[in-house]
């Protein structure tokens, strides 16, 4: 049970820091279960998803296009231009 503990307090702590990053909590704990609640690739995710989103695409295209092109930048845009 120890061993779950600690995977759920760095789960934890990894969801503060991105919220304390201006995410919203549904976002951040959606990245974080799509991503095996890997810290740096959600990071990723909502980073670009916000970016995606200032330009105006919508968010469940977007989320679709990251999942699909494993959150790169250049690659996901192109497919967010050509939908």
């Amino acid at each position: 049970p120890g061993c779950h503990l600690l995977q759920f307090l760095s789960y934890l702590g990894a969801c503060d820091r991105l919220l304390k990053q201006g995410y919203e909590e549904g976002q951040v704990e959606e990245a974080m279960e799509m991503f095996q609640y890997s810290e740096k690739k959600a990071a990723e995710f909502l980073h670009l998803l916000a970016q995606f989103n200032d330009m105006g695409f919508q968010q469940n295209k977007i989320k679709e296009v990251l999942l699909l092109c494993g959150n790169q930048r250049e690659k996901a845009l192109e497919e967010l231009v050509m939908k």
